[in-house]
Formats: structure tokens, sequence, C-alpha cells
């Protein structure tokens, strides 16, 4: 069963994370290289990387002051990297969650992985937006605990709704689920930015669309590598 688990998770994150990737430069990585020329006409000019969910990290002597890949071919290698990496660590709980259950068609795979596209992207989206090269943002370490503390109880949530039946275990659902929005994401106390709104607008609209197909691929195609190695 371990085996099975891990090829699985292994077949199925590779081909959601080379997706992701392919779908990343088409229409995600053309919006952050247009940010950046707003960024760099303002006092500080720095490379990014792009993460799955659409977000930047930033490099360079403004950023770190370290290392950072190149424009192009190399920069989209190190980001396919990520994105497969990423993608069978999720395959890998995906796939351990269906070895508990008798059997797993590749429909119920993709309502699986569109809860993992609720509780990893969709809710914590609702209070902070993937952002942009050019735009202010909250300390790092304050976003990214409200992140965890998001997915986490996100998570534990949606399964609630999916996997329970009575209105008490719904309604314990719908309270983990509002309890970070109602704490709030962390934002800058003046908010500013260099990026045009329709841009912004049009990234949180792609990165969305990206991670959507991402994650119904993944979890039917997880649902589909369990079944065949079974």
């Amino acid at each position: 069963m371990f085996r099975r688990i891990v090829f699985s998770a292994v077949l199925a994150g590779v081909v959601a994370g080379v997706l992701l990737t392919g779908i990343q430069q088409l229409r995600v990585a053309p919006i952050i290289v247009e940010a950046e020329t707003y960024e760099a006409a303002g006092p500080a000019a720095a490379t990014h990387t792009l993460d799955a969910d659409g977000s930047r990290h930033e490099h360079g002597d403004h950023a770190h002051g370290t290392w950072s890949p190149a424009d192009g071919l190399e920069r989209t290698f190190r980001t396919g990297v990520a994105n497969v990496g990423m993608a069978i660590g999720f395959a890998l709980l995906l796939a351990a969650a269906f070895s508990l259950r008798d059997d797993v068609s590749w429909r119920q795979g993709m309502l699986w992985g569109i809860g993992g596209y609720a509780a990893f992207f969709a809710l914590p989206a609702l209070g902070m937006t993937p952002e942009l090269p050019g735009t202010e943002a909250a300390a790092l370490e304050d976003r990214q605990g409200w992140w965890l503390v998001t997915v986490t109880l996100s998570a534990i949530g949606v399964a609630l709704i999916g996997l329970t039946r009575g209105w008490p275990w719904k309604a314990a659902a719908a309270v983990l689920i509002v309890i970070p929005h109602l704490i709030g994401a962390p934002h800058p106390d003046t908010y500013h930015t260099l990026v045009p709104a329709e841009l912004l607008r049009t990234f949180i609209v792609a990165t969305a669309i990206a991670n959507a197909v991402f994650w119904v691929v993944l979890g039917a195609g997880c649902a589909i590598a369990f079944r065949k190695l079974a």
C-alpha cells in the first residue's frame, strides 16, 4: 500500500505540476513581467520567482541580497521543479486519504481536488489575495502564519462538509472556515501599489483559474493512478 500511495502521488504530481507550470508561463508569468516594469520604475527594483498560488518571492540586492535565477529558461525550470515538488506533496495527502476508502473513482478524485482548491487557495485568497511585484504587503512572517492557520482550519472544515452528515458537523465546519476571516488577514497600515488595478484583477483571475485546473487534474489524476496501481 505504501508503494501504491507513493507511486500514484509521484505520477499525478508530475503531470499536475508540469501542467500548472505551463499555464503559469502562458497566463500568469506575462502579467508578473509587466508588473515588474512598473516596479522597476519605482524605488525598489528586484527580481521575482513565481509560487504555485501565483504569489511572488523577491530576490536580488533589494530583497535578500542573494543570487536569483535568470529570466527565461532557468526561471521557468526552477518554477517547474518547485511546482512538481509541491504537487507531489499534495498528491501524497490525497493518495493517503484514498487508501482509507474502499474505492475512489476519477470523479470522486476530482471532488477531492476541488476540496483541496477551496482549502489551499480559494478560502485563503478571500482574505489575502495573490500579490504582484510593486504592491505593498504585511510582514512575510505574519502572512505565512495567517495562511497556515487559515489552510489548516479550512481543510478541516471542508473535510467535515464532505465526509460527515448532520447539521451540527456542517455548522462546526462553517465556524472553522470563518474564524480566520473574523480575525482578519495581516495587511499594511497604508496600502500603496505601482501596478494598475486592472492588471491586478487580471492577475488574480489568472492565478485562480490556474490553481483550479491544477487541483482538478491533481485530484482526478491521483485517483486514476491509485486505482491503476491496485
